[in-house]
């Protein structure tokens, strides 16, 4: 099956897909609107890493910010990560659920990392950032969310993943589950630094959100400690760049990679931000946190990222000194709503909603199974699924 390059949408056609873009019913993913919306965010998403590599990403950003959608797509975000964590264990349950393809399904788990995906690409603008508005709070609890299980998984030492030779089809689906966990923590991670790239435009919300509910600092210091995206194996250190693990040489060893400059500059932009600095509280626990960085800080590091000598003077100066705690302003806080809205709309339901789906959605004829493996075929994980598609299309190899 001869599959055509991706190309840049049309203006128009951007626009189109831009603008059609809704919030669904969490009962309703997988059905026929929710697969027209997630193709939809597919082409997006593949047209953002397009347009990112040639320099015309400006259009999708301006359509995306015009049409007030960036609230929507992380209303969806959240959406499909509820529908993992209640819906999908259930589905995995489900004794008499036998399907006869996995894809379906595979679709659902994977709109999740098409989002984040897109989201990665375009909040690197400030006017992307503004645009979430209030549902920026909701995006930096998801982020907390996905950084606490990346620090989880590094403070235990996990192993770098293996492939499994032939597992059965609900097997195979809970390891790619599992690995678009890992993947979608890591872009998690890159939204998160792009947005402390605007402390001095959030709302005084998120901050108090990233910097007192959250302590992201410390959080951030887990990551640079525990390094999840590398790990030893063998003697040999390998690395998780580009969305795969390689050996790393020696002599590159020692290479900061992109993650780990996320990292860094995040750290950069809570701790030496005046305006943070002025609300996050250098308490006893917290300073300790934070001058375990001074040990990570070393010469060759610093010269593949001189701002860090500022990080260095700061840490310096923390380490002699005990900053006041931060005053208690009389301030209305706003909270983040996505999460808890379709949590109690839906709390009771998660069974109810499985088997709705199963029968309405997770069954789909062989016609419907051709259909979704032709639109799969276009999308980024095409070499994924090349040979089930073949299949499903009647081809033989």
């Amino acid at each position: 099956m001869a599959v055509p390059g991706p190309a840049l949408l049309l203006p128009a056609e951007a626009e189109a897909l831009v603008r059609a873009l809704q919030g669904t019913e969490l009962r309703d993913i997988g059905g026929q609107g929710w697969l027209r919306q997630q193709e939809a965010v597919e082409k997006l998403n593949m047209d953002a890493i397009l347009s990112a590599s040639v320099g015309q990403e400006q259009l999708l950003t301006e359509l995306l910010v015009t049409y007030a959608k960036i609230p929507v797509l992380i209303g969806e975000l959240i959406s499909v990560e509820i529908w993992k964590h209640k819906v999908f264990p259930v589905l995995c349950r489900l004794e008499d659920f036998k399907p006869r393809s996995t894809f379906p399904i595979y679709i659902v788990l994977r709109h999740e990392a098409s989002i984040i995906n897109l989201l990665e690409t375009v909040f690197f603008y400030k006017e992307v950032c503004e645009s979430a508005e209030d549902s920026v709070l909701d995006l930096i609890d998801y982020c907390h969310r996905k950084l606490t299980l990346l620090a989880a998984r590094g403070a235990k030492g996990q192993p770098c993943p293996e492939d499994v030779a032939s597992p059965s089809s609900m097997q195979e689906l809970q390891q790619q589950a599992e690995a678009m966990e890992f993947e979608i923590a890591l872009k998690a991670l890159s939204v998160l630094r792009f947005i402390t790239d605007r402390v001095e435009s959030l709302p005084l919300s998120a901050l108090t959100r990233m910097l007192s509910t959250h302590n992201l600092p410390c959080l951030l210091v887990e990551l640079v400690e525990h390094c999840p995206w590398s790990c030893w194996e063998a003697g040999k250190l390998k690395k998780f760049e580009n969305g795969t693990w390689h050996e790393v040489p020696p002599e590159d060893q020692v290479k900061m990679t992109k993650l780990d400059g996320q990292v860094w500059i995040a750290l950069l932009n809570l701790l030496l931000s005046p305006e943070c600095q002025r609300k996050y509280h250098f308490d006893g626990f917290n300073r300790s946190q934070l001058l375990k960085l001074r040990v990570f800080l070393t010469d060759v590091l610093v010269d593949q990222l001189p701002n860090l000598v500022e990080m260095q003077r700061f840490l310096s100066h923390l380490a002699v000194t005990e900053p006041a705690p931060p005053k208690k302003d009389l301030v209305l806080e706003q909270v983040p709503i996505i999460w808890d809205h379709i949590l109690k709309k839906n709390a009771g339901k998660w069974e109810a909603i499985a088997k709705h789906q199963v029968k309405r959605v997770f069954s789909p004829s062989e016609e419907e199974l051709k259909l979704q493996a032709r639109r799969a075929c276009q999308v980024q994980h095409w070499h994924k699924h090349k040979i089930a598609c073949n299949l499903m299309a009647g081809e033989k190899k």
